[in-house]
């Protein structure tokens, strides 16, 4: 089972703060990432190592000296990383064993999922524990033979010093190379076992059923904290697909479990230190189970996928609370996270600014908050975000992390009679003027940096996460800025054909002259189902067919590069070109079904083309997304928590497609618009259509199929069409009967 890296290994350091060592080889020179993209690898560039990113240069030279590779995999965001990088890769003494005795890789897990993901199998093989920093130790040709995580500069927290290690592993290689050999042979078959899947029965078509989507739901509300909301204790990940599970069996079969444990923890979670109070955003995860100290990293893929749970959560619940944590986390994105002139958002923003602080721009001591706030608004903050003399952090105890203990509402009911109605505008009041004020206090401290890399699967996530968004908010510049993201995702990641990369753009240090182009890092399963999604929601709310034509584009190379026609499902990276020899563990294949974190390849590849079969018609779509879900009917329901994708998968190809379409516009088309977006369904399709479209060519084709046998309704400025089965109900122009017409089918 692919580990979910849940141990210490978050809290990053800026990339730009370079060490003062300089290279080993001569003084103010460089090692070999100097010439990277990426800002993981650019990081280490003054180390002195002579450090090489992963590629054929590496292990060649590693097969020529007969040395062992040293195999370092981190993201730049990764506060364990950079406390190894400090206390071990920047001192003179372990650099010089490195250089002696390896030849050193260093590997940015975001840049390449596809080699962490087999290294990180292999080291929780050997381990029993995975995360990042991953430290491997390779043969040359790239097995690995022993690995851990974090490994300290000398002995101590009860692991051997990271120097004992080194001479250690070095002298395997040189005189006990056989058991070498013999652990890295055994390793490696344990990859290939836990990354083939095997779960397709005899009868895995029949197993595909409502009752296997409950089992799943089932399992995570088994781990249910009702007190805290989340699952199980401590540390707490956020798990959207499973959320939205949830939220699907409370709407799609009443299950009242799954709608408690659906609303507990978005209200649990957004009150809580692991969402930023001040400027809203999701931290990565919580290391108490009542959501209050996160490590404070801020990752794109979390707050696009919690983005899209607190939309579900309003669209379903009319909640306020849910509405306003929505438009805070967009409003968080809009101004932190994104190109607002080209479009794109970036992968990632720090914890911390150096390793001497853990959060500290996002916490608070009663004394900062005391600088900045009158007598009355300090009074409030202190009581309702919890801020003491003694805080939260174990590094500075006085620091504190902002978090809501009890609501404006359950605040403002402390008053009496007629009084409370003004009291709960009182509070408001005196929350919007401290957070304003505390916000401007903090912009004045140092920013944690910001990875401005461009990632493939990343920024589709968000392009779907935005679009819904705007629908359901109404936020027209939401709608836009994603389709101007859309429109560079294709048009720089995508050759317009079936080939689509890893990576965007690198961002900043493009300019910068030291860097040399590099090799497209080839797209991921990940990278092009979910860009699959954002073409074909790209489509649903602007018309515009090319997007419809580069997701079936895009599904067709999917299927011809990823798609095991003999055995079933997706491998999560291409198959080697012919006469190529992939390096390493590369060779390994691999079926990914578990949310781990972002929502697996496998079930979202197969999601993809059941939305895609709807609006074409083509059969073999569905067909192999049948047989990708069926490939894991027999072992899914232990995978519980990690799961929740394919149980969403699975909902989507048993239930009956439902499709919205509006067509027209104005405020008529916005109200049937607003009406037919009520209630969260995996199934339900909304498309906004203009009556100029509704012609041979203009729409897809099954949906033309079914559209164009429907006239348009005299006189009317809007309609709405509701399509079951490629079958539709006369044009309703009323949204009142509108509503009527969607209860049954949703």
């Amino acid at each position: 089972m692919y580990p979910h890296p849940m141990h210490k290994d978050v809290s990053p350091t800026p990339p730009d703060a370079e060490p003062a060592t300089k290279s080993a080889a001569e003084p103010g020179h460089t090692n070999l990432l100097e010439h990277a993209a990426s800002s993981y690898l650019r990081s280490a560039r003054h180390q002195p190592i002579w450090w090489h990113a992963w590629g054929e240069a590496a292990f060649a030279r590693a097969q020529a000296e007969d040395k062992p590779i040293l195999l370092d995999i981190g993201a730049v965001w990764c506060h364990w990383c950079h406390v190894m990088d400090r206390e071990s890769y920047e001192d003179p003494e372990i650099a010089a064993l490195i250089n002696e005795h390896f030849v050193a890789v260093k590997v940015d897990r975001d840049e390449r999922p596809d080699v962490d993901a087999r290294y990180q199998a292999a080291v929780s093989a050997i381990s029993g524990q995975g995360g990042w920093p991953l430290t491997a130790f390779l043969t040359p040709d790239g097995r690995p033979y022993f690995g851990g995580t974090y490994f300290p500069r000398d002995d101590r927290y009860g692991r051997p010093g990271f120097g004992r290690v080194l001479l250690t592993m070095a002298q395997v290689w040189r005189d006990q190379r056989e058991e070498a050999l013999e652990s890295a042979g055994s390793v490696m078959a344990a990859i290939e076992h836990n990354e083939s899947f095997s779960g397709r029965g005899p009868n895995h078509e029949q197993a595909l059923t409502l009752a296997l989507v409950d089992k799943i739901a089932g399992s995570a509300l088994s781990q249910f904290d009702p007190r805290n909301g989340g699952f199980g204790s401590q540390p707490k990940f956020p798990h959207p697909a499973v959320l939205d599970l949830l939220l699907e069996a409370a709407m799609n079969r009443g299950n009242q479990q799954a709608r408690d444990a659906f609303i507990t923890t978005l209200e649990k979670m957004s009150r809580g230190g692991v969402y930023d109070q001040l400027a809203g955003g999701f931290h990565r995860y919580s290391v108490d189970e009542r959501w209050v100290v996160p490590h404070f990293e801020k990752m794109l893929y979390d707050n696009t996928e919690l983005l899209r749970n607190y939309v579900h959560g309003f669209q379903s619940y009319a909640r306020p609370d849910f509405l306003q944590t929505a438009r805070e986390i967009a409003g968080w994105l809009d101004a932190t996270m994104t190109d607002r002139e080209r479009g794109g958002f970036y992968a990632s923003q720090d914890a911390d600014i150096s390793l001497d602080d853990d959060g500290d721009y996002f916490t608070w001591t009663l004394a900062e908050a005391r600088a900045v706030l009158d007598p009355a608004e300090l009074e409030f903050a202190s009581s309702y975000w919890d801020i003491g003399e003694l805080g939260d952090m174990h590094h500075n105890p006085a620091k504190n992390v902002l978090h809501v203990e009890r609501t404006l509402e359950e605040k403002a009911e402390e008053g009496s009679g007629s009084d409370k109605g003004n009291n709960l505008e009182s509070l408001r009041g005196l929350r919007d003027s401290a957070r304003r004020k505390l916000l401007t206090a903090r912009a004045a401290r140092s920013t944690p940096f910001i990875d401005r890399t461009l990632y493939t699967g990343w920024n589709a996530m968000a392009v779907t996460a935005y679009l819904e968004t705007a629908r359901v908010l109404r936020i027209g510049s939401a709608r836009e800025f994603a389709l101007r993201t859309l429109n560079r995702l294709l048009a720089e990641a995508w050759d317009g054909d079936c080939t689509l990369s890893h990576v965007i753009a690198y961002g900043d240090v493009q300019s910068q002259g030291s860097v040399t182009p590099v090799d497209k890092v080839p797209g991921t399963l990940d990278d092009y189902a979910f860009t699959i999604h954002a073409c074909i929601d790209g489509w649903l709310t602007s018309g515009e067919m090319k997007f419809y034509h580069a997701a079936v584009k895009l599904a067709d190379g999917l299927i011809a590069r990823f798609y095991d026609r003999t055995a079933g499902a997706f491998y999560d990276a291409a198959a080697p070109v012919d006469g190529t020899t992939p390096l390493g563990a590369l060779g390994a294949r691999r079926k990914p079904l578990q949310d781990a974190p972002t929502p697996a390849g496998n079930p979202t590849a197969a999601s993809a083309l059941l939305r895609l079969e709807a609006l074409s018609g083509r059969a073999e779509y569905r067909e192999i997304a049948e047989d990708t879900l069926g490939s894991f009917a027999g072992i899914v329901e232990h995978f519980g928590l990690y799961a929740g994708s394919y149980g969403l998968a699975l909902e989507r190809l048993l239930l009956d497609p439902v499709q919205v379409v509006i067509v027209g516009s104005g405020a008529e088309a916005d109200r049937l618009e607003a009406t037919a977006v009520a209630r969260f369904a995996i199934n339900k399709t909304i498309m906004r259509i203009a009556p100029e479209r509704l012609v041979p060519g203009g729409l897809p084709e099954a949906l033309a199929e079914t559209l164009l046998r429907v006239p348009a309704p005299a006189g009317a400025e809007a309609w709405a069409l509701v399509c079951r089965n490629r079958t539709c109900l006369p044009p309703i122009t009323d949204a009142e009967a509108l509503l009527e017409a969607l209860e049954p089918a949703v």
